[in-house]
């Protein structure tokens, strides 16, 4: 899919491979147009830190020193992450008070719901009562 436009990939979770990495911030500077791409990392992603580095680096950016001195990654550590990347807690960018606002608003109308479906239970009891005798 081609995304017209767009000059800024952010990525939240750091891809699994160089490969995928490249396919991820493609999306930017597409047909001669410059873009930008920020990935954010964690302690625990720091193997796979070496091979994207060589990437930016080959395209000219520059990578800070202490990533050029991380451990290359083995073949069969690279396996693991490709068939079973990383699991991550969830990331939400809604602050929070709209959160409990949501959930408040949320809880009401369900609660309006269940109090009309026994009001309907109530009405439809009292109809057959009345009817049957």
């Amino acid at each position: 899919i081609d995304f017209k436009g767009v000059n800024m990939v952010i990525n939240y979770d750091l891809p699994t491979s160089a490969v995928e990495y490249i396919h991820r911030i493609g999306r930017t500077g597409r047909a001669g147009h410059t873009g930008k791409a920020v990935t954010f990392f964690t302690e625990d992603d720091k193997p796979l830190l070496r091979s994207i580095a060589n990437v930016i680096q080959r395209a000219g950016c520059p990578v800070p020193d202490y990533i050029k001195h991380f451990p290359k990654l083995q073949s069969k550590q690279k396996k693991k992450f490709i068939k079973k990347p990383l699991t991550r807690e969830s990331i939400c960018t809604t602050p929070q008070c709209f959160r409990k606002k949501a959930r408040r608003k949320m809880k009401t109308t369900k609660e309006n719901i269940k109090g009309k479906k026994n009001v309907k239970e109530d009405n439809g009891s009292k109809l057959q009562t009345v009817s049957k005798s």
